[in-house]
């Protein structure tokens, strides 16, 4: 409207000031970017749904309850749809891109804020060294079948490294565009051999054998629930960007329920129509004696469409992971610059790109850690899916489990003298039961850490030690915090509205 000044134009800097060498250090995120809906492609992506259909869910069913499994994701879902409840009820109060930090700090006071904000990191960190590692693999493996290129999986993993470095480095807008079409192709892909397995009554005709309690129970259904839970981390970053949405308090809990509702309904039909597929009976038996896991959707998509609709999967579950990618690094970088703007991490972290206004040197700082981990898997000679996969995706699943937890105690500290206009069913009751099943599932996933890397104890407790010193050292960042500025440690985790 004319004559409106427009505070968005006035608070970036222009081109010319920043050619001029004017001061161009910003530490504000773009305003007002993201709706609901790209809010919720974004946390989609993370999730990277048909890369999980297609490689993770496969060795779950294995490994777990067989058949059951999609019965599995309908009770992961219903839990973590009672423990959105209260983590959205927080979100229309706390509005910052520290995400679960801001939150527990909110809730619980600094030092637990620290801790959070350091498990947080490496949570969201570890889980991008591992998408690298199955995406490297993936994309050596297409080269060599496709076009018989021998090129080592680390050269596809840092040629991708470089370009999703480049999206967070841009607006985050930018990401979300370029995410929502990855997301739609999937889904598109993936439901379209769905139908096709209906319409030829799957294997041995249409039935819900995999909601039978007899078939739910049947092998190890705590296994199979682990990597159920895992299958969905990524939703939970919604209020990551918060900041950038245009109405966070009505964006992020449309968002959050949003993704988890699309997530989990698309893994537990997919899965259930793959199980019709391959036959309840000889679904595990097939998955067995296949090379790997990931061949599962490859043979169901060959004998109920055609070689077309396999090479257009092959392709997007690279895709899919590449877009998982973008999403974590996006995530990782805002934690970064919140806890840089707020003086647990060095300040400059804390800094926003002048005209693209997204967390750059954040952003920057992360990669190189990414050249220098994944590099070192690489000269270590590590397999890129077993051991670089497998062991960090499992770690992050940790890391996740015990944020969540720790959001639940902080919504029942947050609301409790004041309710805010919450019922008391949704701050104070639905969080004791979500975070008394997610400390249950957490409990089932260190008992079982080892077959969840698939590797030997000695080795998964090694990997499962950095979940303590990620504890330690957020504890006395905080502590240093308070010490050195006590005003700012008060302050931690604050609404940036």
């Amino acid at each position: 409207m004319p004559g409106v000044l427009n505070m968005e134009a006035l608070n970036r800097p222009t081109v010319a000031s920043v050619e001029a060498g004017l001061p161009s250090a910003t530490t504000g995120l773009r305003r007002g970017t993201l709706s609901a809906g790209f809010i919720t492609l974004l946390v989609v992506s993370a999730a990277s749904p048909l890369s999980v259909v297609a490689g993770g869910f496969p060795l779950g069913i294995m490994l777990g309850n067989g058949a059951g499994t999609p019965a599995l994701v309908v009770l992961a879902l219903g839990l973590l749809l009672l423990f959105a409840a209260g983590y959205t009820a927080m979100a229309t109060c706390v509005t910052s891109a520290g995400g679960f930090y801001a939150m527990i700090a909110r809730g619980l006071g600094g030092r637990s804020g620290g801790v959070a904000a350091m498990v947080a990191l490496v949570g969201y960190l570890t889980i991008q060294f591992a998408l690298y590692g199955m995406l490297g693999a993936v994309m050596a493996e297409s080269l060599q079948t496709q076009f018989g290129l021998a090129v080592p999986w680390w050269v596809c993993a840092f040629a991708t490294m470089f370009s999703v470095a480049y999206f967070g480095y841009r607006q985050i807008d930018f990401s979300a565009r370029v995410l929502a079409g990855f997301v739609v192709a999937e889904y598109a892909v993936m439901l379209t051999l769905d139908l096709m397995i209906l319409w030829s009554g799957g294997a041995h005709g249409i039935n819900l054998d995999s909601f039978s309690p007899k078939v739910v129970t049947s092998g190890n259904p705590f296994i199979g629930l682990l990597f159920c839970f895992a299958a969905f981390i990524g939703f939970e970053a919604t209020t990551i960007y918060s900041e950038e949405a245009k109405n966070p308090k009505r964006s992020i809990p449309i968002a959050t329920f949003s993704a988890l509702l699309l997530v989990g309904v698309f893994y537990s039909f997919s899965l259930w129509c793959l199980v019709l597929g391959v036959g309840s009976g000889d679904v595990v038996s097939v998955i067995s004696a296949l090379s790997e896991p990931t061949q599962l959707l490859y043979g169901v998509s060959d004998r109920f469409v055609g070689p077309y609709l396999t090479l257009l999967l092959r392709l997007l579950f690279a895709v899919s992971v590449y877009a998982g990618l973008i999403s974590f690094h996006n995530a990782a970088a805002r934690y970064m610059y919140s806890m840089g703007r707020e003086g647990l991490l060095p300040a400059w972290l804390g800094r926003t790109h002048p005209w693209h206004r997204s967390p750059h040197t954040a952003s920057l700082l992360q990669t190189g850690i990414c050249v220098a981990v994944v590099g070192g898997f690489a000269l270590g000679h590590a397999d890129p899916v077993l051991s670089l996969f497998t062991w960090l995706s499992s770690l992050a699943t940790i890391c996740v489990l015990l944020l969540m937890i720790g959001t639940t105690a902080a919504v029942i500290s947050y609301f409790w003298r004041d309710q805010q206009g919450h019922g008391l069913m949704r701050v104070r009751w639905l969080p004791v039961i979500s975070g008394l099943g997610l400390c249950a599932v957490l409990l089932l996933a260190v008992a079982n850490f080892h077959v969840l890397m698939g590797t030997s104890e000695h080795t998964s407790t090694l990997v499962l030690s950095l979940v303590p010193i990620a504890i330690v050292l957020g504890w006395a960042t905080a502590q240093r915090l308070k010490w050195v500025d006590p005003q700012r440690f008060a302050k931690l985790g604050r609404d940036r509205s």
